[in-house]
């Protein structure tokens, strides 16, 4: 026990001077940033004078200076920013990294703790809950993530149909896109209007539609704008293409949605198998320790645990792999 205050004391104090040096810090970042932007700004026209300057973002991720040239040295926590905007959560990388960091912290402390009449299996109860508190927050990102694609493949549809409307009755595409943002829902709303703004602001309408796609890495928004794309460059009737496109669109919606209702069987199958066994452990460690005690502390127990662990995990990857089904 006397380890375990040691440590947190360290923690506290390591994680309290940190803080200080990068609030004392974070004047200078922030100048040091706005110079950059203006150097960028003022080499672009020497450099590439045929090419337009496109719009400036804030890609810091994280406030903390130091903590943010540490993260851009990673090529993979530098693409869990744009993975946090897909989600709509106004966090940075930095951020959720501590977060995690905390979480796992907090639960591995939690899991010590429960393990108070087993000491013995204390470090094992520890190690599941620092790993389980560590993907906590990037779990719940990325079902924010999820349920946002989901709810803006749902509104898509009337989106086009708006923009058809706008170009028939004799709007021009950019302001057919101002509509959009203005009249439909979110998520629809918010992504019409940056592809509104970016273009706006002297972004080329084809790098606004593909950052569009990059936002929105969906099928139905690469058929969206490969088809504006073509039309742009080869002519033809926009609205009529839009219409089919909405209708194709709407389609394959009804198609998903059936599939889900015959595949929901195997995904109620599912969760069940998952989530009985931990539910079960846990109801006997509350309820009578004694008798699942030899499961965690005798070598066999423990080939037993990461036996069933492994098959419960097979079985996972193949009944999702039967219930998914490509539309």
């Amino acid at each position: 026990m006397l380890v375990i205050v040691a440590i947190l004391v360290f923690v506290v104090v390591a994680l309290g001077v940190f803080a200080v040096a990068s609030l004392m810090d974070q004047r200078s970042a922030q100048a040091r940033l706005l110079r950059e932007r203006l150097a960028t700004v003022q080499e672009a026209p020497e450099h590439q004078p045929s090419e337009e300057l496109a719009l400036l973002r804030d890609e810091m991720l994280s406030k903390i200076p130091a903590l943010d040239n540490l993260l851009r040295r990673s090529t993979r926590i530098s693409n869990l920013q744009p993975f946090l905007e897909q989600a709509d959560l106004k966090i940075r990388a930095g951020n959720i990294l501590l977060l995690c960091v905390a979480s796992g912290l907090a639960m591995g402390l939690f899991g010590f703790l429960m393990a108070g009449s087993m000491p013995n299996q204390a470090p094992l109860f520890a190690f599941v809950g620092i790993v389980l508190g560590g993907i906590l927050p990037y779990s719940f990102a990325s079902h924010r993530r999820t349920k946002r694609f989901q709810k803006f493949e749902e509104l898509f549809p009337e989106a086009i149909d708006t923009l058809a409307r706008a170009v028939r009755a004799g709007h021009a595409f950019t302001t057919a896109l101002e509509l959009i943002a203005n009249e439909l829902s979110e998520p629809v709303a918010s992504e019409f209007r940056k592809l509104f703004e970016e273009q706006k602001f002297g972004l080329p309408v084809r790098d606004a539609l593909m950052n569009l796609v990059d936002r929105m890495p969906l099928v139905d928004v690469k058929f969206f704008v490969t088809a504006v794309m073509l039309q742009r460059e080869t002519g033809g009737n926009l609205a009529e293409i839009l219409d089919n496109l909405s209708y194709v669109i709407r389609e394959r919606f009804k198609i998903m949605r059936q599939v889900r209702v015959y595949t929901a069987q195997g995904r109620l199958t599912m969760m069940l198998l998952m989530g009985l066994p931990p539910v079960i452990v846990v109801t006997m460690l509350l309820t009578s320790p004694a008798f699942i005690r030899p499961l965690f502390a005798d070598p066999i127990g423990h080939v037993l645990v990461v036996a069933g662990v492994v098959l419960q995990t097979l079985g996972y990857f193949v009944i999702r792999k039967i219930i998914q089904i490509q539309v």
